[in-house]
């Protein structure tokens, strides 16, 4: 691999998700993959560990060699877009950020993703460089990447200076907020900010950062409608909605994942206050009109597959396996997961039909497993491994599917591929990189380390009942009848039962498990 050369200038987002990515994969790699008595089987396991490692190198060494250190690589022309094998790298990551990044540039930027992305990379970067005790050439690391955070995060302060409190979505890194910036932004935009703003603010002792990002979310909070649903789009000076339609898709997902998580990491009953509510109307409704709860979509997106994953750390394990079923089975009809797949109809949407290489299928995969130590979503794992490697890789990288239904590729291999994608198939193998530290990953998949001397409130372990469950006591659903067996398999609709929230039946798949399969094959 050739070095990082040139002159200080801005850096892409990418090589911050890249050289966390590597931490974590070193930390993996030199641990050696966990054994864990699921009847899988060792040699199996680390014949997959080591197919991930492969891909991931296959597409970052492709980007360094050809992008680097643009944003994004296209691996078809083996070019690049504008919009590190061991510790040993992860170092030369480090190293070259703190001799060549600079935020003091005229350029306008989405706060959203620059948050999750150079924000959360500079701070999982630093705790994970603080863990792992790195020495860099020069000398021990001495917050080099914290400096960083912290700058980046004063330039994202006067995005917040708005009479609602809910920030501009797109602000200038050098003279703030420009004349005539749109004022309107998106629930994620504005709700998913507090993971790293909070983090930032517990590292450097500076309470600016999370209680900017803290009283947005209670502004957000507080437009919700009388079911407890949010909206998609909003204005930020008027605290008006613009798009009233509710759901777990693009412009919400995240909200709820940063409610439950910052619950996690910052013990806050706030946070768990909010997302109980939210989450018991968002099952109940779907995707809706958020002012009537009238149903407004009936579809499957790549982006809603996080939703497993996050009944998962829920522990709501059950809905989970059932959500996760749902996307697998559209998985396995495609070979890949598309963009957005109309259920009602039992077709592809005409005009997204692509698939970005996303994380999120993977994501709740890892998360599931983790949970039930379930040989077969290692299988899963397999099976999305063997997609990507069949259908996306190519000599310069992995590209993306421009069409599901003729598995046509597209000149482009997101930062995501890396950072999260190849991440949690990794994990899925080798989690010793968790063995001695609980994390809680961002949706961008930084891991952030769960502290006690970050929680306000330490959280009470809570055993769940039924499927869900709410601070000291179990909420029972009247509708709910469970499935004959515990594993939820089926031979006939006869050994299902009725999903709680909505209160329908479920039925029997043809793999021979109990869900609310929606008429997916």
């Amino acid at each position: 691999m050739r070095s990082p050369p040139g002159p200080r200038r801005p850096v892409p987002a990418r090589l911050v998700a890249a050289a966390v990515l590597l931490s974590a994969l070193a930390a993996g790699a030199a641990a050696g993959a966990a054994v864990a008595g699921d009847g899988y089987g060792r040699g199996r396991r680390l014949y997959m560990r080591n197919k991930v490692l492969e891909m991931f190198y296959h597409a970052y060494d492709n980007y360094i060699t050809y992008a680097f250190p643009h944003d994004e690589l296209k691996p078809l022309t083996k070019s690049f877009t504008d919009s590190l094998s061991n510790l040993t790298e992860f170092e030369r990551g480090v190293l070259w950020l703190s001799e060549n990044l600079t935020f003091d540039v005229d350029a306008r930027i989405n706060l959203f993703e620059c948050n999750i992305r150079l924000l959360g990379g500079l701070i999982s970067g630093h705790i994970l460089a603080k863990e792992h005790s790195s020495h860099l050439k020069d000398g021990p690391y001495q917050d080099q990447l914290l400096h960083l955070a912290e700058n980046l995060g004063s330039r994202f302060l006067p995005a917040f200076e708005t009479p609602t409190g809910l920030p501009y979505a797109w602000i200038n890194l050098k003279y703030g907020v420009m004349e005539n910036e749109t004022t309107e932004t998106s629930t994620s935009g504005c709700g998913s900010l507090i993971l790293e703003m909070g983090a930032l603010s517990r590292l450097t002792g500076d309470s600016r950062y999370e209680a900017a990002a803290l009283r947005a979310l209670r502004k957000l909070w507080s437009m919700r409608s009388s079911l407890n649903l949010v909206g998609t789009t909003l204005d930020v000076l008027t605290g008006k909605w613009i798009e009233y339609s509710s759901g777990i898709g693009a412009g919400v997902d995240s909200f709820y994942e940063y409610l439950i998580k910052a619950y996690v990491l910052f013990g806050s009953e706030e946070y768990w206050d909010m997302f109980h509510s939210a989450y018991l109307a968002v099952q109940k409704y779907h995707e809706a009109d958020m002012r009537t709860g009238e149903a407004t979509h009936w579809q499957l997106t790549s982006l809603q597959a996080f939703w497993p994953g996050l009944q998962t750390l829920l522990g709501d394990v059950a809905a989970a396996n059932i959500s996760h079923r749902e996307f697998y089975n559209v998985w396995q009809r495609f070979g890949v997961l598309p963009e957005r797949y109309l259920l009602n109809f039992g077709m592809l949407h005409p005009t997204e039909k692509y698939y970005p290489l996303r994380p999120e299928f993977a994501e709740s995969t890892f998360y599931l497993y983790q949970a039930t130590k379930d040989p077969w979503y290692l299988e899963v794992g397999e099976a999305i491994i063997g997609s990507l490697n069949y259908y996306t890789k190519v000599d310069g990288g992995f590209a993306s599917v421009r069409d599901v239904s003729t598995m046509k590729l597209e000149d482009h291999q997101h930062s995501f591929f890396l950072s999260e994608t190849c991440k949690y198939l990794f994990l899925l193998y080798d989690d010793s990189f968790l063995r001695n530290q609980n994390y809680i990953f961002t949706t961008e998949g930084h891991p952030l380390p769960i502290r006690s001397t970050w929680h306000e409130i330490i959280p009470t372990t809570h055993v769940p009942s039924n499927w869900t469950f709410s601070v000291g006591s179990p909420w029972e659903s009247a509708c709910h009848v469970p499935d004959v067996l515990p594993t939820h398999r089926c031979r006939t609709d006869d050994d299902c039962g009725v999903e709680a929230v909505s209160c329908r039946r479920r039925t029997c798949s043809m793999a021979g498990y109990c869900g609310l399969w929606l008429g997916v094959y």
